[in-house]
């Protein structure tokens, strides 16, 4: 029989506590506080619950409430005195709490255990994260729409395999990156759908013999229902590897992002010039503008993707039910919200500040021979077979290269001599000395205009203006009614 008197909510069949390193080891004190609050708010209504069954009173869930929300207050206060050896956050509390109330401190684990205490906490952290996640993301797409409104009508070049290909609008292609993030704003919220159901009650793995009413606590706690299964409640973590993995997702657009914008700031292409509050200077060259906020962002997908393999590696060996590898879980999961969370809240607050470089961006799309696929449609049209256009068009650039000019820079004799289809109305295709044609060839009728304008509308207070140059098909009905 032991002897031990020890604070360790389990430490009766022990005859002696944990080793120093052990419990050094095992806690978890360190890098899970962010849990107190929702473990609290779960605690309350678990303790409502029993209240409702009949195994508290009314008076004993007043008086445990009350503790409860008088720690919640000190923690928020930064007063709460943590205690490693206690091992984990709902410890600490339940330890307190018995201090301050005393032998009813203990009535509130009834019916419940760690295992699936801790799943209903991180369930409650993460439903805040992937709000406030949403937000950000939201309020970057609305940075970004607004931007592509700004620059519309700015000219640049279209990249594949990073050579110039076709001319777009610098608007277009900022709306390229908020179609991306709108698919990462609708996974997040089908992750938070998914992840928010209530793993409470069902206790180590396999329920309680008290006649719990589950449905209450969910209700109460803001769930859209309970998780069915016992084993599976407490012993998986897919919400939490969905998460990361969308994090994983958005950080890699967000990189993708950011390896654009350090070429466009570079004065090779000289398109965007960013704000100096989002750059450092170096410490020996004093021309230097460092675009830091896209490089660091480009750097940390790499520390979120590796959340995403850690998690996934963490889960892999774990037979059910729960299994203390599972206390791994929170680094990676508060590490990649903070990371993500930063690094969209720092793009929403610099997009809208991007300074363009219109004419730069111009003049960037006249080299490269970014018309030809245009002079090529203009001979299909014309009756020649595509084949034979790319053909032509091929010879005509080739001619343009040892001329050391553009397409449009051409003469139209010059032209002609590739093929008896050219006309002198080609320069509306290839771009004159003052113009780069952006060529759209699909009619379109209101309704479907309407259509493709539909998952873009659901940004709040974005003008109508801002979608004029999203796709070809957009650019070419604005053009139709310009010409009424």
């Amino acid at each position: 029989m032991s002897t031990q008197s020890s604070h360790q909510t389990w430490g009766g069949r022990f005859a002696e506590g944990p080793d120093a390193r052990v419990a050094a080891f095992t806690e978890s004190i360190s890098f899970e506080t962010r849990l107190a609050p929702y473990d609290i708010q779960g605690s309350i209504a678990h303790a409502g619950m029993l209240a409702h069954i009949g195994v508290l009173t009314s008076a004993e869930f007043e008086t445990i409430r009350d503790g409860l929300l008088a720690i919640d207050e000190q923690i928020a206060a930064g007063a709460f005195a943590w205690k490693p050896e206690l091992e984990d956050v709902h410890m600490n509390i339940e330890a307190r709490l018995t201090e301050n109330i005393g032998h009813l401190g203990k009535k509130l684990h009834t019916a419940r255990s760690r295992n699936d205490q801790v799943a209903t906490d991180v369930r409650l952290w993460l439903r805040d994260a992937l709000d406030h996640l949403i937000d950000e993301v939201n309020r970057l797409r609305t940075g970004l729409i607004g931007l592509a409104e700004r620059e519309a009508d700015t000219i640049m070049p279209g990249f594949t395999h990073l050579q110039v290909a076709q001319p777009v609008t610098f608007g277009h292609h900022m709306l390229a990156w908020q179609a991306m993030l709108a698919r990462d704003a609708e996974r997040l919220g089908q992750i938070r759908a998914r992840a928010n159901v209530l793993p409470l009650g069902a206790a180590a793995l396999a329920g309680t013999t008290f006649a719990i009413d589950r449905e209450r606590v969910a209700a109460e706690l803001g769930f859209d229902g309970v998780i069915d299964n016992s084993l599976d409640a407490v012993s998986d973590r897919d919400f939490a590897i969905e998460f990361v993995s969308a994090a994983a997702t958005i950080m890699m657009h967000l990189s993708r992002f950011s390896e654009e914008l350090i070429l466009w700031m570079s004065p090779a292409f000289g398109f965007v010039e960013l704000p100096d509050r989002y750059c450092t200077g170096s410490s020996i060259m004093p021309q230097k503008k460092n675009p830091d906020v896209a490089e660091l962002t480009r750097g940390k997908t790499a520390r979120v993707q590796g959340h995403l393999t850690a998690l996934l590696t963490l889960m892999k060996g774990q037979p059910l039910a729960y299994n203390r590898d599972n206390q791994e879980d929170k680094i990676p999961m508060f590490d990649t919200a903070d990371t993500v969370t930063t690094c969209i809240a720092l793009f929403a607050d610099m997009m809208p500040h991007v300074a363009v470089d219109s004419a730069q961006c111009r003049e960037a799309a006249r080299r490269g021979f970014a018309t030809a696929t245009d002079l090529a449609d203009y001979l299909v049209r014309a009756g020649v077979a595509f084949r034979d256009a790319h053909e032509i068009v091929g010879n005509c650039v080739s001619t343009a290269i040892e001329q050391g000019c553009d397409l449009a820079e051409l003469e139209l004799a010059t032209l002609q001599r590739f093929s008896d289809a050219i006309g002198d109305d080609v320069y509306e295709y290839v771009g004159g000395p003052e113009e780069i044609p952006i060529q759209c060839y699909c009619p379109l009728d209101e309704g479907r205009f309407v259509k493709l304008l539909e998952p873009y509308l659901r940004v709040e207070d974005v003008g109508f203006s801002a979608h004029r140059y999203m796709n070809r098909e957009i650019f070419e009905y604005i053009a139709c009614v310009r010409k009424r």
